[in-house]
């Protein structure tokens, strides 16, 4: 984030990956709305972006180029962002993403250490595409898995963002997108950003349908996040070996982790409904316990 004066920051964030699904457009639109999602989740407008795209130009033909960028032109119109250019190289794997330009009030920025004893958490997107993408490369996730994974990755977390702009200001004390450190990585950050605990109710997390039967799809960063994170958790014992893997499993295009002060919960659910955003809550935050996150 830039302060360009006393009403207005500039938020700048850069985000590319791999395929994760095997059509073009859907891939460029993914794309799009992973790199959007900083910017929302730290209470800013995305303005305009650049895209940046590496592709092996023996293996790729122009028509699939042209899918993907157009994928990721469609999303980046639908969230009212100008695309300025971009730059391309060859490479021997497919790369596509946007370095985006956004917008907000020094006065009114979120970032992921705040969060205060008391506070409830809503998350707003169901978890689980990490296994399913994961699946899907092996030819082992059902056509109706890799669908609602899809569906969860494209949508933008625009209407999150305004659902929780609405509320009175100052309501909303931390947040954060969750991405490749999945449930619990990014809640930890959070915790310890926060000096605090977060108390999370497992079986309020949403899940994306089927991907609890596909948790044997295990990514190398899922076995990251397991071996960086864990050691942070209580409550691992407790949880069934399936959802546990869920909570540490790596997002593409996740939901908003929001903590909001539990006087304006209500409503907040209230705006989230009114934006056809089908938020949870999944947990409060707590005075620190010595552990970043609690499971029950």
């Amino acid at each position: 984030m830039y302060r360009w004066d006393e009403k207005t920051a500039l938020v700048q964030t850069v985000d590319f990956f791999t395929p994760v699904v095997d059509d073009p457009a859907t891939y460029g639109a993914i794309a799009a709305a992973n790199a959007l999602s900083d910017v929302y989740a730290m209470g800013g407008r995305p303005l305009t972006a650049l895209a940046i795209a590496g592709f092996p130009i023996a293996d790729v033909d122009e028509a699939t180029i042209r899918e993907i960028f157009l994928g990721g032109l469609y999303k980046l119109r639908e969230a009212g962002v100008v695309l300025l250019g971009g730059h391309t190289v060859q490479d021997r794997e497919i790369k596509f993403g946007y370095s985006v330009t956004g917008v907000v009030s020094p006065d009114a920025i979120w970032t992921n250490a705040g969060a205060r004893p008391g506070d409830v958490l809503f998350l707003t997107k169901p978890i689980g595409t990490g296994v399913i993408a994961t699946a899907v490369k092996f030819a082992r996730a059902s056509r109706e898995a890799a669908d609602a994974a899809i569906d969860v990755m494209v949508q933008l977390n625009r209407g999150a963002a305004d659902a929780l702009m609405s509320l009175p200001a100052g309501s909303v004390h931390a947040c954060t997108d969750i991405t490749g450190f999945g449930l619990v990585g990014h809640g930890s950050e959070m915790a310890q950003g926060s000096s605090a605990t977060l108390r999370i109710d497992t079986s309020a997390v949403p899940l994306i349908s089927g991907a609890l039967d596909l948790v044997s799809n295990r990514s190398g960063g899922l076995k990251t996040n397991e071996g960086h994170f864990s050691a942070n958790v209580r409550g691992m014992d407790l949880v069934a070996p399936p959802l546990l893997t869920l909570l540490f499993d790596p997002q593409t295009s996740g939901g908003l982790l929001a903590a909001v002060d539990a006087r304006v919960a209500d409503q907040a659910a209230e705006a989230f409904a009114a934006a056809g955003v089908n938020a949870a809550r999944i947990g409060t935050v707590e005075k620190s316990s010595g552990a970043a996150i609690e499971l029950h």
